[in-house]
């Protein structure tokens, strides 16, 4: 009978450093090979996460991430460069990763994962990855995973700390871990959700968990060596340690615990208690100009970093987006006020904490940001 996993000569040189590898072999590789792997988020987690599958040689892996590359972003997201500034995230991480191993295949979503389509898309993967940085997105991958039977394999960054697990695996004995609301049954008050946007990240953190996601997603594809099942890593990049907890399964556990109450997915910006980016108002890089041309009386806020705004800005007031609650007194509430990025990105998450927790009516998204004025302009 053939083996349906063959390998080109290319790729047997590419991969000989782990068909020489005892426990490994090539029946690893070909574990790896045949995997489905669905990376959720292609940005800081992402970047390592995805770049260290494709060179292992994971043959199938998806991408789903409907955000744009923002300058910002590059301080940690390696994936990405300069020339990358205003594309899709999904279709720029599939390029470069298809560049690194030609012989794996790729499929993007660009799009947000919702409540509606996670079921859909995680039907056709073996793994999950969170590559995500919000407690709604962690709830609803956990709860998609589980409700799918998939294992979750999780990361999160936050300043100088990072942690690891691996949730809802079935050992070789058909027993369950635990997953992520056996860990937090519940998310914790929203004054209390850290925000990388505004508490920052040590640039080479997201590197370190995300490369440890990666070996993690490949240990148990492969079956070698012991896995996170029922631990929890925490590490600490600036005495460069870590801590291990364990983890038991809830019998309270509303997805899968004695008595279930969960048997479809919610609404998990309501769960977590987020505010949503619905009621932004928004103005086209169109809009703006003629605004500008028309003399029209407004106020223009970027809210990027001073090195940011000293290479290239289009005036305005300067408020970074950390400290756009000490700097609320700045602005108008008796004109239109235009928030800028590079993107659109930060300046929606600035219109969102002000309107939230001020009750400002007045704020206008500059639309695609800077990137997308800047064709304008040059046009």
């Amino acid at each position: 009978m053939i083996d349906p996993i063959q390998f080109s000569p290319e790729e047997l040189t590419r991969y000989n450093r782990h068909v020489i590898l005892p426990q490994f072999g090539m029946e690893g590789q070909k574990k790896l090979k045949a995997s489905k792997v669905l990376v959720v988020g292609s940005g800081g987690l992402g970047s390592p996460l995805l770049l260290y599958l494709a060179a292992a040689g994971v043959g199938n892996i998806g991408i789903i991430d409907f955000d744009v590359v923002d300058e910002s972003n590059l301080q940690r997201q390696v994936l990405f460069d300069g020339r990358d500034i205003g594309k899709p995230k999904a279709k720029m991480a599939a390029e470069k990763i298809k560049l690194l191993n030609p012989h794996i295949n790729v499929t993007t979503y660009n799009e947000q994962l919702t409540s509606t389509n996670a079921l859909d898309i995680i039907k056709d993967y073996d793994i999950v990855a969170d590559g995500t940085d919000n407690f709604p997105a962690r709830y609803l991958i956990n709860d998609a995973c589980v409700l799918s039977s998939k294992p979750y394999v999780y990361g999160s960054v936050f300043q100088f700390e990072g942690q690891v697990s691996l949730f809802n695996y079935k050992n070789p004995n058909g027993e369950i871990g635990p997953n992520y609301r056996d860990l937090y049954p519940s998310p914790p008050p929203r004054e209390l959700i850290p925000d990388c946007a505004l508490g920052g990240v040590l640039g080479v953190l997201p590197g370190i968990i995300g490369s440890m996601q990666a070996l993690e997603i490949i240990k148990v594809l492969t079956g070698i060596g012991e896995n996170l099942s029922g631990k929890f890593l925490v590490f600490d990049a600036l005495s460069l340690s870590w801590k291990s907890f364990f983890i038991k399964r809830d019998p309270a556990n509303p997805l899968n615990g004695d008595v279930p109450s969960i048997k479809w997915l919610i609404d998990y910006d309501e769960f977590c208690n987020v505010a949503k980016q619905r009621n932004i108002k928004e103005i086209s890089a169109q809009e703006f100009y003629h605004l500008k041309s028309e003399g029209e009386d407004f106020q223009l806020i970027d809210v990027r970093e001073p090195d940011e705004y000293s290479v290239f800005n289009i005036e305005g007031d300067l408020v970074p987006l950390k400290t756009v609650f000490e700097s609320a007194d700045k602005i108008k509430i008796d004109k239109k006020v235009i928030f800028y990025c590079q993107s659109g990105s930060r300046s929606k998450q600035a219109i969102t904490l002000l309107q939230e927790k001020f009750g400002f009516q007045n704020l206008y998204n500059l639309t695609g940001g800077l990137a997308e004025y800047g064709k304008l302009i040059k046009d």
